[in-house]
């Protein structure tokens, strides 16, 4: 059964909120730290205190509801998702994903200018979930349910609403996402567009081919930067339960832990707000708050790549885009992607990371229209 959904958190839980927020016992910091050790003190409290205090939670209602939104059920798994259709009827079809720690509210600034362009011609049937075991999806309520089982849950989805080819678009986890969809149904899909690329390197003997000095230097930078940014996904993907707690029960240690990721993700050198708007970073943060699924997302890691449970991309064969923003924490070489997929588009972007949809939005709605019109013509 699919039924309609409108996001509301009520008073309740906004004064429950409030009360932790006020509340938090502040751990010390050390003098000149910045952010070296950590999420930086000084930064947490403000954003905290933002949160408690002066965050408008109407127009929090007003960015979630904007868009017609479902409920439903697939093989057993819950999904929250958006179907929000073009003007033209034969419009081409987008599953959109988000990824972690992010949410469908990562995605919502890129809902009306993909749907209802200057040019009708341009525009795209937009169907956006929330992935199981985030957000409004709720929790995930069994074992196993990993990246492949995701995308399989997905193309249900699709499946049932009446698409039977359709477009992907994926950051972070969507990108791995939409890169299973490829290999697991490429008889529905008709391409893939990602901003992070997941492919294992080239043998040894052709891994230099057509890789210029720029690209050596930034895997360089890339490999030195994950020394310093991998404990995350070493927790995750092996104790997520244990995590949970902490950040389920405070909101600042919630805030704590996702904003660091923000601030070495994102395309800037200051605060993660200066990269992307306050007010949609609190967005993002409150889906997981008002929900309760940090726990449940953070069990994708585990599912797809703890002990034992290795995911690696299949063989993609459907037409493959890429936009690659420079401050991309998964950037790889193009002459690696064009080896790795059928690579028809490329764009080298000239601001933005990880986070394109909040950084850039506007460099990302329109290298997606210019990915599906080379699909379309292709």
């Amino acid at each position: 059964m699919t039924t309609p959904y409108q996001v509301r958190a009520t008073d309740a839980q906004i004064a429950d909120l409030r009360r932790r927020l006020a509340d938090t016992r502040w751990p010390d910091q050390l003098p000149g730290a910045g952010w070296s050790y950590g999420t930086e003190l000084g930064f947490l409290q403000r954003i905290c205190r933002y949160w408690e205090r002066d965050y408008d939670w109407h127009g929090f209602h007003a960015r979630l509801n904007a868009a017609p939104q479902f409920l439903t059920e697939v093989d057993g798994v819950q999904l929250h998702y958006y179907d929000v259709p073009a003007e033209r009827p034969d419009a081409p079809v987008l599953l959109l994903l988000h990824g972690w720690p992010g949410s469908v509210a990562e995605l919502l600034d890129l809902i009306e200018p993909l749907s209802r362009p200057a040019d009708p011609a341009d525009g795209l049937h937009l169907i956006v979930p929330s992935l199981p075991g985030y957000g409004f999806s709720g929790p995930t309520t069994r074992q196993g349910v990993d990246a492949r089982a995701v995308a399989d849950v997905l193309d249900a989805l699709m499946a049932r609403l009446g698409h039977d080819r359709y477009l992907v678009h994926g950051g972070d986890w969507g990108s791995f996402l939409a890169v299973q969809l490829a290999g697991r149904h490429p008889e529905r899909v008709r391409g893939i567009h990602t901003t992070l690329l997941p492919m294992t390197a080239p043998p040894k003997q052709v891994r230099d081919e057509g890789v210029t000095d720029a690209d050596r230097a930034r895997r360089a930078a890339l490999q030195a930067f994950w020394v310093q940014e991998n404990g995350y996904q070493s927790i995750q993907g092996t104790k997520p339960q244990t995590l949970a707690y902490g950040l389920t029960d405070s909101p600042a240690g919630l805030a704590g832990w996702v904003l660091e990721k923000f601030h070495g993700w994102t395309d800037g050198d200051g605060d993660p707000d200066d990269s992307v708007p306050r007010d949609r970073l609190l967005d993002n943060l409150s889906v997981y708050w008002l929900t309760g699924t940090i726990g449940s997302s953070m069990r994708l890691y585990y599912e797809s790549n703890g002990p034992g449970r290795a995911t690696p991309p299949p063989a993609v064969r459907v037409p493959t885009g890429h936009a690659s923003f420079p401050a991309e924490i998964g950037a790889v070489p193009r002459s690696w992607a064009e080896r790795a997929v059928p690579l028809v588009h490329w764009s080298d972007m000239p601001r933005g990371g990880h986070f394109a949809a909040l950084e850039a939005p506007d460099l990302l709605v329109a290298d997606l229209q210019a990915f599906a019109r080379t699909v379309r013509s292709g």
